[in-house]
């Protein structure tokens, strides 16, 4: 089970730090990935952190301002959120990879948190 944590009300321009905890289990090697749903859209990519050499990949939309790393002391998966914008509102989700390799797409996670909700306000 994941679990994410750290979601909030934040002005435009401020901080948010996303964590993600594998309750019960560990992140077994595999990759982990970040997606968001913003209301009325379809869930969408936003980072992702492979394993084995801590290889990131992010969406066009959120580099530069966003930063995902492991901490292996916690067994948890952080998403930094800085210089957040109002259409970074959504339900942010954390998933476990089929692989160590994480992916852009939503069909190579096997596990997935309930989400925690990022608003934004200008």
């Amino acid at each position: 089970q994941l679990v994410e944590s750290g979601g909030g009300s934040v002005q435009a321009g401020g901080s948010l730090r996303l964590s993600c905890a594998a309750s019960g289990r560990t992140f077994n090697n595999n990759g982990v990935g970040w997606f968001r749903q913003a209301p009325g859209k379809e869930r969408e990519f936003v980072a992702g952190l492979n394993w084995r050499g801590g290889d990131t990949l992010y969406a066009d939309s959120v580099k530069g301002r966003f930063s995902v790393s492991r901490d292996n002391a916690k067994n948890q998966v952080n998403l930094q959120m800085n210089s957040l914008k109002p259409e970074d509102t959504a339900v942010y989700y954390c998933a476990s990879a089929l692989s160590a390799v994480a992916s852009r797409s939503s069909d190579r996670y096997r596990y997935w948190g309930q989400g925690t909700l990022v608003t934004v306000s200008s």
